[in-house]
């Protein structure tokens, strides 16, 4: 697994470690510190320790500071969002004494010009000088708008992907996931090519995407504002903005995979979704390597106000109105996102998670580290209902067959007391009722009596189609380090909340789980459940399966593989990072390849794509055809 979200870096636990901070043991935080200085580029690792770019030693306790009131909710760094404000417009009207001449591009021209104005040739054919004679008119003057939303989860401040290879104008959300997508490569351990080389380049799949699109500058959001903004719309802007785009960029610049590809878009559901059509092409022989992910980067003014305009977000006023406040300090910011507590609305967020998912075959032959394992995911729309935005019954179904699988798989007593619970947990007043009504009920059904619910939002927001991929990445550190991540914010539940059956706790829970449930709840019906299996459960079910002496060949491989990992995270923590970006490298256009009835030979990859497909129908013989 590989990422970036407003707690850090995916690989090696970076990012869990940081929202179970105060439950590791001393070393553990202080390593947790320090690689999240260097990410932010607070501090340089050298052989003398953690030092000032400017060479100077640095104290701990200042450093830490920096690094916790910059990473995970906080007070929006965005320039925008500061003083003096969102740029906006108003139209007044102006009383011009004299006459008036001023350019304008040609494509700024409003189509009703009043009779009286007057156009003339500019300096250029691009350009017109616009004439308009005194009196009284109506214009449009810019002016500045105060933020009405002020806290958002943010990639630690000083983190930027952009700059970590060689972007020309890419939109946010692609730059994340070229970084998430190769520190997915570097924590696994194994070497892409090598791996490329034993398979049919048909039977790699990469399933990826957002839930948006890339609505920033360098997206769609600069090209729908160009003509009114005077600006020109760039050729990138277009192709870029694509919501399927982050799996074109990996195809293209990361893996150079011919195989299946494409994207899920279901809303807040979609990293579940595009983890569904990878895990179901696996698990028909369709693919044997599949990279699955997200990127969202939508804290932009314009989707914050969308969002605000809904009533869905915890906007300045409402968090004032929460606390019976006069001021918002940076703290009452870093508490905006209450899960299952008191509430206002949700925080928006931005995150990009990628896994990779194999066959068990597969893995075990690669000696692959295996962090867990995906049986199912499973989806359900709400059927009729009142709006758009409201709440269904789809996730009841979603999550019912998710214990049901667990049940029949591990049995009663590990889905009763050795599962929990990673809730969507938006911190909307609505979700807290129906999200916690859902949990409720399928814990009665399945006698489930105290059923830890984990709500990671109140650390990272809401990431939009990433945010499931948030809640992966959080419960495989939950396997690996034994800890639950806590509720801060839940100073109480609330009394709307359906709390009998569930564990709810503001501190980390030290806690060993066989299985945990990534739920989501997404506008327009998109819900989804997925199971991920703990890495003890999975190699008891794999010893099953392939016998006790493949295993054992399984660890002894796995060590070199694990060597690997090893180096790259140390290299990560002291913030050196190596994208792999291979834009322009060994295109192909199609005279290049062999092509055969039956397979066809790519120049660089060392088996062919074979042709032979499953006929659905038969065939028919000469006399029917």
């Amino acid at each position: 697994m590989g990422g970036i979200n407003p707690a850090g870096r995916t690989s090696g636990h970076q990012a869990f470690r940081r929202t179970v901070l105060d439950a590791l043991p001393i070393d553990q935080k202080r390593h947790t510190l320090e690689s999240l200085a260097a990410l932010m580029r607070l501090a340089i690792h050298t052989g003398q320790g953690v030092q000032s770019e400017h060479g100077e030693p640095l104290a701990a306790e200042a450093l830490a500071e920096r690094v916790l009131n910059h990473t995970l909710i906080r007070r929006n760094e965005d320039p925008l969002f500061q003083a003096p404000g969102i740029p906006a417009g108003r139209q007044a009207e102006m009383a011009l004494e004299a006459p008036l001449v001023f350019t304008l591009r040609r494509r700024q021209l409003p189509e009703n010009l009043p009779a009286e104005w007057e156009i003339s040739p500019g300096e250029d054919e691009r350009h017109v000088q616009v004439r308009v004679p005194g009196g009284t008119f109506k214009a449009l003057l810019s002016d500045a708008q105060t933020p009405k939303v002020a806290a958002a989860a943010q990639l630690p401040t000083g983190f930027d992907p952009a700059s970590l290879y060689r972007s020309v104008h890419h939109p946010r959300g692609l730059s994340m996931a070229i970084f998430a997508a190769s520190d997915c490569l570097g924590a696994s351990g194994l070497e892409w090519e090598r791996l490329r080389e034993r398979l049919d380049p048909d039977k790699v799949a990469v399933y990826a995407g957002n839930s948006i699109g890339q609505l920033d500058e360098a997206g769609w959001g600069g090209l729908l504002k160009s003509l009114v903004s005077g600006n020109r719309a760039t050729s990138k802007q277009m192709p870029l903005g694509y919501g399927q785009m982050p799996a074109d960029f990996l195809n293209a610049y990361v893996l150079g995979s011919v195989g299946s590809t494409g994207a899920a878009l279901g809303a807040c559901a979609s990293f579940l979704y595009n983890l569904r059509l990878g895990l179901h092409d696996i698990r028909a022989g369709r693919a044997r390597v599949a990279m699955v992910g997200t990127a969202d980067a939508p804290i932009t003014p314009e989707i914050i106000e969308g969002f605000r305009a809904m009533g869905a977000l915890a906007d300045d006023a409402s968090l004032k109105a929460l606390d019976a406040l006069e001021l918002l300090t940076d703290a009452d910011y870093q508490r905006a996102c209450r899960p299952f507590a008191q509430n206002c609305g949700f925080t928006m967020a931005e995150a990009s998670q990628f896994v990779m998912l194999m066959d068990d075959a597969l893995a075990l032959e690669l000696g692959a580290d295996i962090l867990g394992a995906v049986p199912d995911v499973f989806v359900n729309a709400d059927g009729f209902k009142r709006s758009i935005s409201a709440p269904g019954i789809g996730n009841y179904i979603t999550l019912g067959k998710a214990a049901s699988l667990v049940r029949d798989m591990l049995g009663e007593t590990a889905l009763k007391e050795r599962t929990f619970v990673h809730a969507h947990g938006t911190s909307t007043p609505k979700n807290r009722t129906t999200e916690s009504h859902v949990l409720h009920e399928i814990a009665r059904a399945n006698d489930i009596e105290r059923w830890p619910v984990v709500a990671i939002k109140a650390f990272i927001g809401h990431s939009q189609g990433s945010a499931a991929g948030d809640q992966l990445a959080s419960a495989l550190g939950s396997f690996h380090h034994g800890l639950l991540p806590g509720i801060p914010t839940l100073d109480a539940v609330a009394s709307d909340v359906h709390a009998e059956r569930l564990r709810f706790f503001q501190m980390p829970l030290s806690f060993e789980a066989d299985a945990s449930f990534i739920n989501a709840k997404g506008f327009g019906g998109n819900n989804a459940t997925g199971v991920v299996l703990s890495p003890s459960v999975t190699e008891r079910l794999l010893e099953k399966r392939h016998g006790r002496d493949t295993m054992t060949e399984w660890r002894a491989r796995r060590e070199a593989v694990r060597a690997r990992s090893k180096t790259y995270l140390e290299s990560a923590d002291r913030g050196h990072y190596a994208p792999r970006y291979q834009f322009g490298e060994s295109v192909l256009e199609g005279p290049e390849l062999g092509i055969d009835s039956d397979r066809i030979h790519i120049p660089g990859y060392a088996q062919p794509v074979s042709l032979k497909v499953e006929n659905p129908f038969g065939r028919l013989d000469d006399e029917e055809t």
